[in-house]
């Protein structure tokens, strides 16, 4: 499935349906393909928003989670979008804690899976030689419970984003930023309900992640899925709409109650 990329000013962006905004942010190697199911499900009941955060393409002193949330408030203010629905993957998780800490105005709910803030597990403590396509194999078969999700078309991008110098030393500098940029109390701060998707099998922010989230952030609850790692939303896309769906929905109800 493809989508149109559209184009305003300097943002890249997927929209997609009609209604309210659920917003989606893709992590460090992620691509849109990581939400076609989601996109597909889910622009039936809502305007479906992918922004391309500019993961690579920021100068060196500003290629961090700081400097992808100012991005991120910029690209929201610019197309003036309200009540959102945001979602986080990974680091896109980080980048949405990051932003609704310090922007929570225009943000109704937050919905987390695998994200990180707290504690992942990275590429390592050193980086390959370039061209070790083997180790970029291996790492990317890590991502999920079943290895024969990581295809030759996902590891090709990710060897082809490591097979470039600056691009890794940008890598680096993000994974670095994510650390430093730690969270913890200041999650108990975040007022919007919040969805905690996790995949039981999450080798990259484990299971104990996600149940720190879910002690930290008052309003929130917390899903497993079994046979699952790390990015429930493409490798069991079904149940994770399914979790998702019950969850928007409470939402509305509580709207519409009040």
């Amino acid at each position: 499935m493809s989508y149109e990329i559209r184009q305003d000013g300097k943002f890249k962006f997927i929209e997609e349906g009609n209604g309210e905004t659920l917003m989606l942010l893709h992590g460090l190697f992620g691509a849109l393909s990581n939400f076609e199911d989601l996109i597909e499900h889910f622009k039936k009941s809502n305007q479906v928003v992918v922004p391309i955060l500019p993961l690579l393409d920021l100068d060196l002193l500003h290629t961090s989670v700081g400097g992808l949330q100012k991005f991120l408030q910029r690209f929201i203010e610019h197309r003036n979008y309200n009540r959102i629905h945001l979602m986080g993957n990974s680091l896109g998780g980080h980048v949405a804690l990051v932003h609704i800490l310090k922007n929570p105005e225009r943000i109704q709910s937050l919905i987390l899976t695998g994200s990180s803030g707290l504690f992942e597990n990275g590429m390592g403590d050193t980086y390959p030689k370039r061209g070790d396509k083997e180790y970029i194999r291996n790492k990317t078969a890590l991502t999920f419970y079943d290895p024969r999700l990581a295809t030759e078309e996902l590891v090709n991008e990710v060897f082809e984003i490591t097979n470039n110098r600056l691009k890794v030393i940008k890598i680096i500098a993000l994974a670095k930023s994510a650390i430093r940029n730690n969270l913890g109390d200041e999650l108990t701060e975040i007022k919007q309900p919040t969805c905690l998707i996790w995949g039981n099998n999450d080798t990259i922010t484990p299971p104990f992640v996600g149940k720190e989230f879910n002690r930290l952030i008052p309003n929130s609850e917390l899903h497993f899925i079994d046979k699952c790692g790390h990015a429930p939303m493409m490798e069991v896309p079904n149940e994770f709409n399914r979790i998702l769906d019950g969850f928007l929905a409470k939402i509305k109800s509580a709207a519409a109650t009040v």
